[in-house]
C-alpha cells in the first residue's frame, strides 16, 4: 500500500489530522491497534480550548459539538471553604467548551467514514522503518499477516506507550520528566453536576475537582496517595471525602449516586525533544504528558495537529518546507508554556508530602492574591482558554 502520510494511532489527534489533510487533498492511512468499539469506549477529559473548537469547525466536524457542547465562560477556585469565580469571557473574550473526548472521536469517525478515509483497526506489531531517509515505510500485522505501507511522512499519534517515540535514537531524543507524589481518584456518576462550571478546591485534606461530562453525567476527583488501593474507596467513602473538601454550599447540594467508573491516575509532566526526526513527527501524548490540572493534554495534541497539518499542506500545495522544518520548535514552544501553567496550577492547588506551615501560607497567599487581582486572573484565564497557535 502507498499513501502520502501514514498516521499511527486512531485516537482524536490521529483522526483529526487525517480529516484535515484529506480535506486538503492529501492521502492518509490511519493505523489503530485497538478496535473501534474500544476506542469509542474510552471516557476521557473533554474541556476544549477555543483553538480546538475552531479546528473541529474548520475540519467540518463541529456541528454536533456546537449543538450539544456546554460553553463554560468561567471557573471557580475554592480555598478554606470560600470560592470565587474567574470570568474567562470577561477577561479574554473567549470561552471553553465541555464536550467529551468520546464525542469528539465519534464525530471524527463519522466524518472519516463519510469521506472514505482509511482507518485500519487491530493493527499489531507496528514498526517504523527508514524514518531518517527519503523513503520511510511502516509495517504492521492483522490476523497474523504482515502488511507494508510506503509513505512520504509518518505522524506518531500513538500515545506515550506507542512505537513512534521509541523509534527515535536515544542519542537524538532528550526527555524531561517530573513525577508528582500523589494521584487523582476519579469517579464518574450518572448524576447532575453540582455546578455548571468546574470547581477547583484547595483543602488541607487535599485537592478536589468537581467537573462534568454533560447535564446528567458528572466527573469528580480527589487527591489521594497514588498507591492507595482502589478497594479502600467505596462510593460512600468517596462522597464523604469530596464533601469535606469543597465549599459548604456545594457540599450541601451535591447529588450522589453509584459510580460508573472509578480509578486512580498518577500525575506527571513529561516532554520529549525533538518532536521530529527525519520523516517522523510526534503528536500529542507521544511527545508530552501534562497533569490533568487545567485540562491541557487533549488541547496540546490539538495544537500539534494544527502545526503539523499546516506544515504538510504547505509542503504539498505550496512546495515549501519551512513549516516542516520548524514544526518541532513551534510545537514545543507552546508545549512548554502549557507545562508551566499545569505545574503552577498543580503546585498551587495540591497538598504535598512534608508540606510545612510556611508552604501552606504561600499557597493561601497565592490563592488570595488570585481572588483579588484582575491581572492575576487574566494570566490564568488566557492560559486556561488556550494560548494562540
Amino acid at each position: 500500500m502507498r499513501t502520502q502520510v501514514c498516521i499511527i494511532g486512531g485516537g482524536p489527534s490521529g483522526l483529526l489530522l487525517s480529516q484535515i489533510l484529506h480535506r486538503a487533498g492529501i492521502d492518509t492511512v490511519v493505523l489503530e491497534r485497538q478496535t473501534r468499539d474500544y476506542v469509542l469506549g474510552r471516557i476521557r477529559a473533554g474541556v476544549l480550548e477555543q483553538g480546538f473548537q475552531n479546528l473541529m469547525r474548520g475540519a467540518g466536524v463541529g456541528d454536533r459539538m456546537d449543538a450539544e457542547g456546554f460553553v463554560h465562560s468561567g471557573t471557580y477556585i475554592a480555598s478554606r471553604n470560600k470560592s470565587f469565580r474567574i470570568d474567562f469571557h470577561e477577561l479574554t473574550g473567549k470561552d471553553v467548551m465541555v464536550y467529551g473526548q468520546t464525542e469528539v472521536t465519534h464525530d471524527l469517525y463519522v466524518a472519516r467514514d463519510a469521506m472514505g478515509g482509511v482507518v485500519i483497526h487491530n493493527a499489531g506489531d507496528v514498526k517504523i522503518h527508514d524514518a531518517d531517509s527519503a523513503a520511510p515505510h511502516v509495517t504492521y500485522s492483522v490476523d497474523g499477516t504482515e502488511h507494508r505501507i510506503d509513505c512520504d511522512w509518518i505522524a506518531g499519534c500513538d500515545g506515550f506507550h506507542g512505537v513512534s517515540r521509541k523509534t527515535i535514537p536515544a542519542t537524538v531524543l532528550r526527555e524531561y520528566e517530573k513525577v508528582y507524589p500523589f494521584g487523582w481518584l476519579g469517579v464518574l456518576s450518572r448524576t447532575p453536576p453540582v455546578s455548571h462550571e468546574l470547581i477547583y478546591a484547595n483543602h488541607e485534606r487535599g485537592f478536589a475537582l468537581c467537573s462534568m461530562r454533560n447535564a446528567n453525567l458528572s466527573r469528580y476527583y480527589i487527591q489521594t496517595p497514588v498507591d492507595d488501593p482502589i478497594e479502600k474507596w467505596s462510593d460512600a467513602a468517596f462522597w464523604d471525602e469530596l464533601r469535606r473538601r469543597i465549599p459548604a454550599e456545594a457540599a450541601e447540594t451535591i447529588v450522589t449516586g453509584d459510580s460508573v467508573e472509578k480509578s486512580i491516575a498518577p500525575l506527571r509532566s513529561y516532554v520529549a525533544e525533538p518532536m521530529r526526526w527525519g520523516r517522523l513527527f510526534l503528536v500529542g501524548d507521544a511527545a508530552h504528558i501534562v497533569p490533568p490540572t487545567g485540562a491541557k493534554g487533549l488541547n496540546l495534541a490539538a495544537s500539534d495537529v494544527h502545526y503539523l497539518s499546516h506544515s504538510l499542506i504547505a509542503h504539498y500545495n505550496d512546495k515549501t518546507d519551512e513549516g516542516v522544518d520548524t514544526y518541532s520548535a513551534r510545537a514545543l514552544d507552546r508545549v512548554w508554556k502549557a507545562m508551566r501553567f499545569s505545574w503552577w496550577f498543580t503546585t498551587t492547588m495540591h497538598r504535598f508530602p512534608g508540606q510545612t506551615d510556611y508552604d501552606q501560607k504561600m499557597q493561601d497567599s497565592e490563592i488570595s492574591y488570585l481572588s483579588l487581582s484582575r491581572a492575576a486572573q487574566m494570566v490564568l484565564a488566557e492560559q486556561y482558554v488556550g494560548l494562540p497557535y
